[in-house]
Parts: structure tokens; C-alpha cells; sequence
């Protein structure tokens, strides 16, 4: 009998995958071959774990890195076994967008499928991307055809950044009446492991440049309604920065901090944007790369544009008729498409808000209202509220609103990365599209590349805008270097709503100039750009200035880093047809001398109309110029200074 026992146990033994003939590590590398991710095992024996590393053009952009996960049902960490090892598949193709940094967007890669067991069977994949502009890993627990419903407890993965390496982060917000809204001032320049301020940990997405040179960008893309939106832990030891879930409290303490779904079910990708240079993460298009392609068949009644909007200035106008209508002028004269209508509209005086629409529409405006998005979930007060919850009442709702001839929707105040609340963003997203009403968040979370399956996604906000400058008395300070760290960071990863372009003051005065305030629609990117000022400061300017204002674009063609330093400054060319916008901003005190190559706009000369810092405090100077690759174009910046340019081929192009 013992005999027979131990042959049973030799032969369990031996059909058992070993660790010991995996090979040195599994890899996969970018289509151009600069970039390369590696899975191999850390540890000895069943207390093997498995660890990812990734580097660019030979040098370090990840260290050993952990992997792993944990279920209910299953620990999918130390002793894993190999169950199947998936080839090095190719993938190219192509797509285009309503709105983003171009227009037409190169999707290339490769990738490779790992799968492993625990010691009871259980069986997760491990999927591995490279792209030339960085990688990305998610792990996915193929169909068990039990159909249960599994919880995922922890994820276990984590980023080490080489040693030496310097950070630029976002502390996260902890749970509060407002919070997490991703809205914090970023911590720049700070060594790698510098603990975060507050015990939420730091927001992704995380910035930052390793010794030998290499920039990197941590995020998450394609979470759906299956997860929860992620983070990275405060404590980072080592510069091992390790993911983490929700906290309890957010969301008013609704749903679970746990994610759970039934089988399959794959987590987002964890991502790093990866170059030599910083100009790899501002151009990058990975994080919608990622996503599924668009769920909206017809997409013709998604339409960018510009937007007039009274709340910054007075906060009790969308309440009052006569206040709304002057935007809609505004917004007629200068050839925008929309007027925002925002809190509070429903209990409107001096006429309705059918009134509002009318008029506007008579202007050939479009309108665009606003809604809380609670719901439990948050106890802000603003209305209306109770509408933009509930599936038969948001349908009800946006059918209403599409017989009223509204344009898009602005739904605020999410307050939570779980569960329950990124659902709720998709719920919202595919009903508006139903009804042909596009969407703007708010008081939101951070865009995970939405807007390529949801292109009617316009904007998200997820930064400190310039309505800070009503309340946040430390806001003008933080400004100029805060606008010139969001090109690299937060507007990095998706569509921005900061809503810029003050001229004038507001409670608190501005420190950016002029010309920095004219530079940022084309240095911050967003499918609908809300002006922030005034009716007055607009239509007051002078000839040049306001037909800029005018024709700005909010579609790109192509967008090009012509130079940058995060937080420093930031110089960001973006291409319309044959006419490139160039924008420019100082986010430090003190003057800046530039002298931009032009080569990588193409080779030729141009008709240039620039608008550059003179010394009214609202108002820039313009005068025009002939410009050219062969030669450099300097720039005098002033402190927090800017400068934006209008780019027309000269003769011959």
C-alpha cells in the first residue's frame, strides 16, 4: 500500500508544471524594439513570486515589480505554476476620433498571454503589451463555467521605480463632501519614495525620470463597470509604489470597496507611458489605445466646440434668465457653439429655462445644462439632483432633453472610485448616447481613455481649474506652475475641462498673464473648451486677439512637444489642417528665454500671428512675423508669461 501511495504521489509530482523549467523570463517587446516588458519569478521554492520589468532603448524604466492577485476563492501570489505559454502576437491598426490629440490614431503593439495556476487549479492569464510609447499589463480569469459571482480582495501588483529616480505626484483626496475629485496641488520634483501627505496615498496618473534619463507615466486604463478605479498607496519604500483600492468612506460611504463580477472577468491594464524624452508622454494616445473601439455607430451628431459660460463670474446666474442670455450673445459673436447652463437652472426667475433654449437657439447656439449626479452617493445639494441615478429616470430624462433640442450634458459630483460609481459613469454614458446627448464630468474621476468607446465623452475635469480662483486663495500662486505640470500628467491621459482663459479678475488675482491665459486652449486639450471669463472681457478685446478667441480649434490633427520641463514650462505645437496653433507658457516666476526648433512641424516657412505679453494685465500684445524651419524661433517669455501663435503655410507649401 505505501508503495502504491507514493508512486500516486511521484506521478502527481510529475504531471505538476514545474518552476524549475520556466524559462530565465517571459518578454515581449515594442514593434520598433526600444521598448521592452519581461515577466520572470522573484524567490525561491512555492514562495516564488512572479515580478514584471520594462525598459526603454536598454536602459531601466521599471525595476522588479510584483504581480499578483487575490480572490475570494483563490490567491494567485506565491507558487504559481505555468499552465500555458501564448506566443508573441502583432497587432496593428487604425481609427479615428471626434476629439483628442489627433485625429487619426495609430493603435500598434504586441503582446503575449501567460497563464498560470495555484495549487488548487485555479487559473488566472497574464496579459502583456508593448507599444512603442510604453507598456501594459492585466490580469484575466478566463470562464470557469461555474458562473459565480467572484471578489476580488487585493491586487497585488506594484511599480519600482530605478533608483535615483525623481517623481511629480498627486496626493489623493481623502473621503469627504466633495472628495476624491482628483483636485489636489501636484508635488513636483520630489525624490522617488517621498511618502504622500494624506493617508488616500497619491492619484495616478504618477510622473517621473529615472537617472539614466527615461520618463515614465503610471496610470490604468479600459476600467469598465466590472472594477473599481485604482490608486497607489501613500507609503512607497524603495520606490516600490503599490496599488490600491478605494477607501470606504468615498461615494458616502455607498458601495463596496471590493470589486466583484462573475466569470471571465479581466482587471484594467496597468500601464506605463515610457519614452526618452517627455514628449513620448505628451503625445501619447496608449491609455484610449486600450480601450474597446467605439460603441456609438454614428457618430456625425458628436460635435466639439467652444462654450460661453456664466457660472464663474456669478455663481447665482444659471438661476436668473436675464443673466444666461447675455452668454448666448457672447457665445453667438464669437462664433462658439454653446452656451453652459449650469447649477440650479430648475428653479430659474425672470423666465424659464425653456426661454434660455429658445433664445439661444435662435442665436444658433447650442445648449449644454448641468445635473448632480446623485443619487446616494454624495449629499451635495445643487440642482437637479435624483435624475442622473436611476436608469428609467436618466432615460426619461435625456429623451426630455432631446426633445428640448440640448446639445450635451454636464453631470457633477461623483465623489468615489468604487464600484457602484464607475458603473454609474458608463450607465450615464451609454443612455446619453442613445439620445444623442453628449457628456461632460465632473467632480470625477480620472479619464482611463472612455472616450475612445464613448466618443460623445467630451471632457472630464479630474484637475484644480480656474474656478478656483473664487475660492481657493492659495490658487493664484500654484497656477502658473500647476498649468505648466498637466501637458505631462492629467491632461496626459484624456480630455481636460480646466476651463480657461481668464482675463480679467476674479475674488483672487491672477499672476498668469495674458499671453499665458491665451496659450492654454492649445495647450490643454478637451472636446468642449469653456471659456472662463466674462461677457465684457471677451468682446472688449482688441481685433486680433478676439478673432483668435474666435477660430480657435478644439479637434487636432497632430500634436507635437516642441520643449518642456514638467512644472517649468511647456511648448505644444497642435496641427488643424494645414495651420499649426502654437502655445507656450511659463509656469515660473522669473523670465524665460526659448529657442524652439520648428523642424518637426515640417519644412517651410509660415505666416505667423503672435500674441505675446505686453503690460496690461488683461489684455496681449500682437504683432505678425515670418517664421521657418531653417531657423529658430525665439521667444521672451515674461514670469508665469505665455505666448500663443497662429502658424499659416507661406508661398510655396
Amino acid at each position: 500500500m505505501k508503495s502504491l501511495v507514493m508512486a500516486a504521489l511521484a506521478l502527481a509530482l510529475s504531471s505538476r508544471p514545474s518552476m524549475a523549467a520556466d524559462p530565465p523570463g517571459w518578454s515581449v517587446t515594442s514593434p520598433d524594439g526600444k521598448v521592452a516588458l519581461t515577466v520572470g519569478r522573484s524567490g525561491e521554492g512555492d514562495a516564488a513570486r512572479l515580478v514584471l520589468s520594462a525598459s526603454v532603448a536598454g536602459a531601466p524604466i521599471l525595476g522588479e515589480s510584483p504581480l499578483g492577485i487575490v480572490r475570494d476563492d483563490a490567491r494567485f501570489a506565491e507558487g504559481l505554476t505555468l499552465a500555458s505559454e501564448g506566443a508573441v502576437v502583432a497587432h496593428e491598426s487604425k481609427y479615428t476620433v471626434p476629439h483628442g490629440k489627433r485625429r487619426e490614431v495609430a493603435d500598434r503593439y504586441n503582446e503575449r498571454v501567460l497563464g498560470f495556476k495555484d495549487a488548487q487549479g485555479h487559473t488566472v492569464e497574464l496579459h502583456l503589451r508593448a507599444y512603442d510609447d510604453g507598456v501594459a499589463y492585466r490580469y484575466r480569469f478566463p470562464e470557469d463555467g461555474s458562473k459565480a459571482t467572484r471578489t476580488v480582495r487585493e491586487e497585488l501588483s506594484g511599480f519600482r521605480l530605478p533608483e535615483g529616480s525623481t517623481v511629480w505626484a498627486n496626493p489623493h483626496d481623502d473621503p469627504g463632501e466633495y472628495t476624491p475629485g482628483y483636485e489636489t496641488f501636484w508635488k513636483y520634483e520630489v525624490p522617488a519614495g517621498t511618502p504622500a501627505p494624506k493617508a488616500a496615498g497619491w492619484s495616478f496618473p504618477l510622473l517621473y525620470k529615472t537617472p539614466a534619463g527615461r520618463w515614465g507615466l503610471i496610470t490604468e486604463a479600459a476600467l469598465d463597470r466590472s472594477y473599481c478605479g485604482g490608486r497607489l498607496a501613500g507609503e512607497a519604500p524603495g520606490g516600490l509604489y503599490k496599488l490600491r483600492f478605494p477607501d470606504a468612506g468615498e461615494g458616502n460611504n455607498t458601495g463596496s470597496v471590493e470589486p466583484s463580477w462573475t466569470l471571465p472577468w479581466a482587471t484594467p491594464w496597468r500601464v506605463v507611458i515610457a519614452g526618452e524624452s517627455p514628449a513620448t508622454i505628451v503625445e501619447s494616445t496608449l491609455v484610449e489605445n486600450l480601450n474597446p473601439p467605439s460603441r456609438v455607430a454614428d457618430t456625425s451628431w458628436i460635435k466639439p466646440g467652444r462654450s460661453s459660460w456664466s457660472w464663474l463670474s456669478d455663481p447665482p446666474s444659471p438661476q436668473d434668465a436675464s443673466k444666461l442670455k447675455p452668454f448666448a450673445d457672447l457665445a453667438a459673436e464669437m462664433g462658439w457653439e454653446y452656451t453652459l447652463i449650469d447649477a440650479n437652472w430648475d428653479i430659474m426667475r425672470n423666465g424659464t429655462v425653456h426661454d434660455v433654449i429658445a433664445y439661444a437657439k435662435s442665436k444658433g447656439v447650442g445648449v449644454l445644462m448641468w445635473y448632480n449626479s446623485g443619487g446616494p452617493h454624495n449629499y451635495v445639494t445643487e440642482r437637479p439632483r435624483g435624475l442622473m441615478d436611476l436608469r428609467k429616470v436618466r432615460r426619461a430624462e435625456f429623451q426630455r432633453l432631446a426633445e428640448w433640442g440640448v446639445k450635451g450634458v454636464k453631470v457633477d459630483f461623483f465623489q468615489s472610485d468604487k464600484q457602484n460609481v464607475i458603473a454609474l459613469y458608463q450607465d450615464i454614458l451609454e443612455d446619453a448616447a442613445d439620445f444623442k446627448i453628449m457628456v461632460n464630468f465632473h467632480g470625477c474621476t480620472l479619464p482611463r481613455g472612455w472616450s475612445r468607446t464613448y466618443p460623445h465623452l467630451m471632457s472630464m475635469e479630474a484637475v484644480r481649474g480656474e474656478e478656483s480662483y473664487l475660492f481657493d486663495e492659495k490658487y493664484p500662486a500654484e497656477a502658473p506652475r500647476h498649468n505648466a505640470i498637466q501637458p505631462f500628467t492629467r491632461n496626459a491621459v484624456g480630455p481636460m475641462d480646466i476651463t480657461p482663459v481668464m482675463l480679467r479678475d476674479n475674488r483672487y488675482k491672477r499672476l498668469t498673464t495674458a499671453a499665458h491665459e491665451m496659450a492654454l486652449p492649445i495647450v490643454f486639450e478637451t472636446g468642449i473648451l469653456h471659456f472662463a471669463g466674462t461677457v465684457g472681457e471677451y468682446l472688449e478685446l482688441p481685433p486680433v486677439p478676439k478673432e483668435y478667441l474666435k477660430s480657435i480649434p478644439v479637434t487636432w490633427d497632430e500634436t507635437k512637444l516642441l520643449a518642456g520641463e514638467p512644472g517649468r514650462f511647456a511648448a505644444i505645437a497642435r496641427r488643424k489642417g494645414s495651420t499649426w496653433y502654437l502655445g507656450v507658457i511659463n509656469g515660473e516666476g522669473q523670465p524665460r528665454e526659448l529657442s524652439l526648433d520648428l523642424k518637426p512641424l515640417g519644412d517651410g516657412t509660415w505666416k505667423a500671428t503672435i500674441l505675446e505679453d505686453g503690460e496690461s494685465h488683461s489684455v496681449p500684445l500682437d504683432r505678425k512675423a515670418d517664421v521657418a524651419s531653417s531657423e529658430p524661433f525665439r521667444i521672451s517669455l515674461k514670469p508665469n508669461g505665455g505666448l500663443a501663435a497662429v502658424l499659416v503655410p507661406g508661398p510655396g507649401r
